[in-house]
């Protein structure tokens, strides 16, 4: 069974970081509290579907895309976290 709140999470944060802005902008633009969109990528709060709607509204895609699981994001969002995997090691050297 597909986890369509971790496909949600992931794609969200993929959109946010690609417009370039930080949690607490997108906070902003949702008219939310500056933890909500925090909470959502982490896993510790569930968007509602009005919070869906706000979020890929502010994001520029549609509320699909924010399900829609894309190899591409994924292997996008394993190349970026394999790279600051590696910079925490040599910096730890």
């Amino acid at each position: 069974m597909n986890n369509y709140l971790d496909d949600f999470r992931m794609n969200m944060k993929y959109y946010r970081e690609k417009r370039n802005i930080s949690q607490l902008e997108l906070s902003i633009e949702c008219n939310c509290g500056s933890g909500t969109i925090g909470g959502i990528e982490s896993g510790k709060a569930k968007p509602s579907f009005e919070m869906i709607i706000k979020i890929a509204e502010a994001l520029d895609v549609t509320p699909a895309d924010l399900f829609v699981r894309d190899s591409s994001i994924s292997k996008e969002r394993l190349k970026k976290e394999l790279q600051t995997h590696f910079d925490n090691i040599i910096k730890s050297l």
